[in-house]
């Protein structure tokens, strides 16, 4: 400030409450919060004759505040994080606006110069492009088969009709056979064996208990005369396994008792053509041993080993804020350890939570995550995402991955770097544009804004268009 109270321009190396223009791609810390504070620090400095507007009230009348101010509307725009978004621009285009009044002067009462009033060349310059832009957030992700599931040994006496084994889920958690304790575990799969339809999960006194695909387990016997939709589910697997001779309905009749008795024979079991609770174990699809737990020579009783899919897939602990991006359907990128790149589809949104890895309550149980950057106290949605190319992930079994979320695309729009942009007084921005005679500023409207650059459109501006930057 000059003694005559007027303001004095800035000397470079010294703060002044003024913004001032960054390198390209450099992000500002300044907000207006923090201007404000600039400028109470110089009115303290000031004597009080001399105070008047300090130059950070003058920057924001002029432009500064105004041009940062006018985000509002563009940031209206968006669909998708109005608040990530919002901050970023905020803090970026204010440092943009007042780099082309600290560089040229306040603009006119339009926005509008002229090449007698710009400097004969910017900084450093940008071409307007033609492009797709993309917005997109990349965050933590984990590769893996998903989370284990415990083979529990049956909790239940079995050969009755009406027993119901507790410990049982749809989804293969829990063992079916002898009551806890009764017999003795002879063999087990080996960690990283895939178990299929038929295939034998392990064995209790040299009798076989094999997988059957279905939703629920079986929880009661099943003879001749019984009915239901567990009748189905068994003569669907029974047909699936090459038995015939049987209709696949609801119903348990004479023919299925034979087909029964053919699938005990092959499994050298005793022909009774009724299948008890503890006869097989029922799971969505295959499955993968993650962990063998009992031993051979252990009575029937406890965990005996951890399963898993075969197939695998990609867990993210997502960050609330970013909940608008996911759904199932989504598509997504993820980015392996060795910087190779797999497409990915998310299939399972679960419910925010605020403690990491719990699944409890949501419908992702398989996500095996670890991730969101976050806090374990900051609320977090479990997503699952699969990748049908599994030759695509190599070799890795368990790695942490980076995932790319697709938020929005424009196509065929004409883009520049967000330092381009220059606040207006009064509101809106322009771009200083390099002609054959110098500079002028031309107004134009912003549209989205993604990777450090700006969808902007407006008269004279085309491709090729030559605009100043920042150096």
């Amino acid at each position: 400030m000059t003694t005559d109270g007027t303001d004095a321009p800035a000397v470079a190396g010294e703060h002044s409450g003024a913004l001032e223009r960054h390198t390209s791609g450099q992000v500002a810390t300044k907000t207006a919060k923090d201007l404000d504070k600039a400028a109470e620090a110089t009115e303290a400095t000031e004597p009080a004759g001399a105070a008047g507007e300090s130059p950070v009230r003058t920057l924001d009348t002029e432009s500064g505040r105004d041009g940062a101010g006018d985000l509002e509307p563009a940031a209206a725009t968006r669909r998708r994080r109005p608040l990530r978004t919002s901050l970023i621009v905020l803090a970026a285009t204010a440092v943009v606006a007042a780099a082309g009044i600290t560089a040229t002067g306040a603009l006119g009462g339009d926005g509008e110069g002229s090449a007698g009033t710009a400097p004969s060349a910017p900084p450093d310059t940008a071409e307007v492009e033609r492009t797709t832009l993309t917005d997109s957030e990349t965050v933590d992700g984990n590769l893996g088969y998903g989370d284990a599931s415990t083979v529990q040994a049956p909790a239940s006496p079995s050969g009755t009709g009406s027993d119901t084994d507790s410990g049982q889920s749809g989804s293969g958690q829990s063992g079916q056979g002898s009551a806890a304790g009764d017999g003795i575990v002879t063999w087990l799969p080996e960690e990283g064996k895939v178990i299929e339809r038929g295939d034998t999960v392990y064995r209790v006194d040299e009798q076989r208990v094999p997988l059957l695909y279905g939703s629920f387990p079986l929880y009661r016997t099943l003879q001749a005369g019984t009915e239901g939709a567990d009748v189905r589910m068994l003569e669907k697997n029974l047909r699936a396994l090459g038995y015939n001779g049987f209709t696949v309905d609801d119903t348990y009749d004479a023919a299925t008792a034979a087909a029964v008795r053919d699938w005990q024979d092959d499994l050298n079991r005793e022909e009774t053509g009724t299948v008890r609770t503890g006869d097989a174990l029922v799971a969505p699809g295959a499955r993968r041993v993650a962990d063998v737990q009992a031993s051979p020579g252990a009575a029937l009783s406890g965990g005996l080993l951890s399963w898993t899919g075969t197939e695998r897939i990609v867990g993210v602990d997502l960050d609330v804020q970013f909940e608008d991006l996911v759904e199932k359907g989504t598509e997504a990128r993820i980015t392996l350890p060795d910087d190779t790149t797999v497409k990915a589809e998310v299939t399972d949104v679960g419910t925010p939570s605020t403690s990491k890895g719990d699944d409890s309550a949501s419908g992702s149980g398989d996500s095996g995550s670890d991730s969101g950057g976050s806090g374990d106290d900051d609320p977090t949605l479990p997503v699952e995402l699969t990748v049908k190319d599994q030759k695509g992930l190599g070799r890795y079994q368990a790695a942490a991955v980076d995932v790319t979320l697709k938020a929005e695309s424009r196509e065929d729009v004409l883009v520049v770097p967000v330092n381009a942009l220059v606040a207006r007084k009064g509101g809106g921005y322009a771009v200083e544009v390099v002609t054959a005679d110098g500079t002028e500023f031309r107004p134009v409207k912003t549209g989205m804004f993604a990777d450090s650059r700006v969808e902007i459109s407006g008269k004279g501006i085309k491709e090729g268009t030559v605009v100043g930057v920042p150096k």
